[in-house]
This record gives structure tokens, C-alpha cells and sequence, in this order.
């Protein structure tokens, strides 16, 4: 199916988004992750259609990302990203959603549960950062990208269990192209670049805070991530998060929703009992 492509104002800021399923539906909001060249199509592309089905599905560029605005380097913070994604869910939505968070995506969904737990019904998060840690190899390696076709195909091997996807060139030549676009590779640098250990600790919420987060969550984890490592992040949240469950795939690395698709979207519906 072709997926839509749209554009909204949320607090002043041009917001590019995708949508598809219909209004009668329950709403379902994904939020990407932070690599270089990544957007909400990159992320979600293959689960969309099918989500799409049963939910009302909304996938928005996040401030920095994708074809939503550019800004300064200093603008770049939790709270600006926290209070774009809010004002967005209010935007499409007139009662709580269902927030599906990749990575960094995890972070926001996670901060926005913890400061309005009015606007998410329920919460699923994939290799999720938002706890403390240290930087992995993997993770400066991804927010130290230096634009090259070779940088980005070493970051997909990175990323992806299955090495074959680093010789997809038609994948590695999409997100190196996504990459160099001036815009989007002047603001992926002045977001990560040189502050990757603070810009994970400012992701990060307190064991406290975490634990007073009431919402029924989903975790899902690669077991053989190597950016997100499983035992510093999705291990804590089980220990923290009461009403967590986690799903633990073998086989499969940081990209839960693009290795293991199907299953992905079935553990969805049945934890959502659509």
C-alpha cells in the first residue's frame, strides 16, 4: 500500500507525518528511533499497512528528523521533543492512544507516560533507552556517524542480526542518501555528535520516576542488540515499570519491527486484544 504523507503545525512547528486506518478506530501513535537518515517511513514502513487494519496509525517525523522543521542546536532538548510528541497526540487524537516508542522513540513515550499518563491507554517500547547507561560501542558508533556510504552500511550491520541487510544497497543507499540531505545531517550533528553520554543521561528517567509509571506496558528486546544492550535497559524496566511484560526475541538485533515484522505486529494485537 502507498502510505500517506501529511503535514501539520504543532507548537508553531512544521510536522510531517504519515497516517492511514480510519477515525472510528482506536488511535496508535510510533515513534522512531534516532539513527542517521532515520524517519517515521524508514521506521515503520513495513508495519504500518497491517496496524493500519484494526487501529487509526499515526507515524510523525520527530523535531530534527525526517521532513519536520530543522532547528538551532540548542533547541534540541527532552523537553521540546516531549512537548512536540504531547501536542501532537492532542492534535489527532481526543482521548489517550496507544504510543509504540523505538529507542530514543522509547525515551519520549516513556516521558510523556510519566508527565501525562491521561493522554497513553497502553505503551510499547523496543530497545528502549531511557534508563541509565552508558554509551555502547554500538550507540557511539551510531551517534558518531560521520556521512559515508561505508559509515552507514557498518551502522546496519550494527543494527540488524541478519548480516545480509549490510549488503542490501538499496537499504544502505536509502538511509546514506537520507543521511547527507544538508539539513538533516547538520541537525543529526548538532543533536548527538558531541554530546552522546549527556544526551542519554538527559533521555533517562529516575528509578523513581519509572516505577510511578502506572500504564500497562509492552517491552520488546533483541536478544542480540548491539546498540541497545538488553541487561542495561529492557532487564531494568522489567525490574521497575509495575505492569510490565517483556518479549525477548533470539536472533534479531536493535530493529525488532523491521527482523521479526510479523510476529512484531501479532504480540502487538494480542497484547492490545484487537
Amino acid at each position: 500500500m502507498e502510505i500517506s504523507s501529511k503535514h501539520m503545525k504543532v507548537n508553531g512547528i512544521n510536522t510531517h507525518y504519515h497516517e492511514e486506518g480510519s477515525g472510528n478506530k482506536e488511535t496508535m501513535i510510533l515513534i522512531h528511533g534516532s539513527g542517521p537518515g532515520v524517519s517515521a517511513f524508514a521506521n515503520w514502513r513495513l508495519v504500518i499497512p497491517r496496524l493500519s487494519e484494526s487501529l487509526h496509525v499515526f507515524a510523525p517525523d520527530i523535531v530534527g528528523f525526517g521532513e519536520t522543521d530543522k532547528l538551532s542546536k540548542d533547541e534540541y532538548t527532552l523537553d521540546l521533543w516531549v512537548n512536540h510528541l504531547i501536542g501532537f497526540i492532542e492534535e489527532v487524537s481526543d482521548g489517550p492512544v496507544y504510543l509504540v516508542g523505538n529507542s530514543f522513540g522509547g525515551a519520549l513515550s516513556l516521558h510523556v507516560a510519566q508527565r501525562r499518563p491521561d493522554l497513553v491507554k497502553k505503551l510499547i517500547l523496543m530497545g528502549s533507552v531511557g534508563v541509565k547507561h552508558k554509551v555502547s560501542y554500538g550507540l557511539d558508533r551510531v551517534w558518531g556517524y560521520d556521512p559515508s556510504f561505508e559509515s552507514m552500511q557498518e551502522l546496519i550491520q550494527l543494527f540488524s542480526y541478519n548480516q545480509d541487510a549490510a549488503n542490501n544497497e538499496e537499504l544502505v543507499r536509502m538511509r546514506y542518501e537520507a543521511s547527507i540531505k544538508p539539513e538533516s545531517r547538520d541537525a543529526f550533528a548538532a543533536m548527538f555528535y558531541d554530546s552522546r553520554q549527556e544526551r542519554l543521561d538527559e533521555l533517562a528517567l529516575s528509578d523513581e520516576e519509572i516505577k510511578n509509571i502506572k500504564t500497562e506496558t509492552l517491552l520488546f528486546h533483541g536478544l542480540n542488540d548491539q546498540v541497545i544492550p538488553f541487561e542495561e535497559t529492557s532487564y531494568k524496566f522489567m525490574q521497575l515499570l509495575p505492569h510490565a511484560e517483556l518479549h525477548l526475541f533470539n536472533e534479531c538485533g536493535h530493529w525488532t519491527q523491521i527482523e521479526k515484522t510479523e510476529p512484531f505486529i501479532d504480540h502487538i494485537l494480542a497484547f492490545l486484544k484487537i
